[in-house]
């Protein structure tokens, strides 16, 4: 499908990699090279939303468009609600999150999330794959999803979920073959008008225990689609180490 718009988020603070939109890969700012697998995609409109007027002008150099955006928010959603509002996009406009770190991001990802937008109607959705290692169904750092009949969420969480009460009572290092284990990918498409709702919805309890935003959707009602794919994609950045590996696969094409 077409007709729908990406908006990267890129901020310039890294507790991990400072200045990490502009880290070269292969001649190009990362930044940069986001938005250009984001352009292979089938979008109408791909956009930069900084806060910083160095990455500004790096994507300017490159033909990239870009919206300032304010320092405080308080989280990525509330950024691209605000570039929502600078576009003026109709409230049925579809918006596709993709992070400012993940330079190797696949086309066709993003295209499959936007029309699942278009098909359900729904507000909000995302994307999720089955993993089949133990050791991250109890690893809290690796978000699990829950989904209903239809592919709506249930629930996220950090927490093994769903727990096989009987299997793990005997032995939790292997995974039932059956169990539908989901790994949440934090990857997000919009309708326009519902980041502004969203930006007006107070935090939920849910949210801040689990310090997982998108719980907010669910704990006030609203319904989140979820894609599901069968593999992960590839890795972003959030590391030198990440940062390398990166750079050695585009020198490889």
């Amino acid at each position: 499908m077409s007709g729908f718009a990406v908006v990267i988020p890129a901020r310039m603070a890294s507790s991990r990699l400072p200045g990490k939109p502009l880290a070269d890969l292969a001649g190009k700012p990362m930044v940069v090279r986001v938005a250009e697998q984001a352009a292979k995609s089938a979008a109408s409109q791909v956009v930069v939303a900084t806060d910083h007027a160095e990455i500004m002008q790096a994507c300017a150099a490159h033909g990239i468009a870009t919206v300032m955006t304010r320092v405080d928010h308080a989280s990525g959603t509330d950024r691209l609600a605000e570039v929502a509002q600078q576009m003026q996009w109709d409230a049925a406009q579809i918006v596709v999150n993709v992070q400012g770190d993940e330079p190797l991001i696949d086309p066709a990802l993003i295209d499959r999330l936007a029309t699942l937008m278009a098909e359900t109607k729904v507000p909000m959705a995302t994307v999720a794959h089955p993993f089949h290692a133990a050791q991250d169904m109890f690893n809290p750092n690796v978000v699990k999803v829950v989904l209903d009949h239809a592919g709506r969420a249930l629930y996220f969480s950090r927490a093994p979920i769903p727990y096989a009460r009987d299997a793990f009572a005997h032995d939790t290092s292997v995974l039932p073959a059956d169990l539908p284990v989901l790994r949440h990918i934090g990857m997000y498409a919009y309708q326009a008008g519902f980041l502004q709702t969203y930006s007006s919805l107070i935090p939920a309890p849910l949210e801040q225990f689990e310090a997982l935003e998108q719980l907010r959707v669910l704990w006030h009602g609203y319904p989140i689609m979820v894609a599901t794919v069968s593999e992960a994609p590839a890795a972003g950045v959030d590391t030198p180490e990440d940062l390398e590996r990166v750079r050695a696969v585009l020198a490889g094409r």
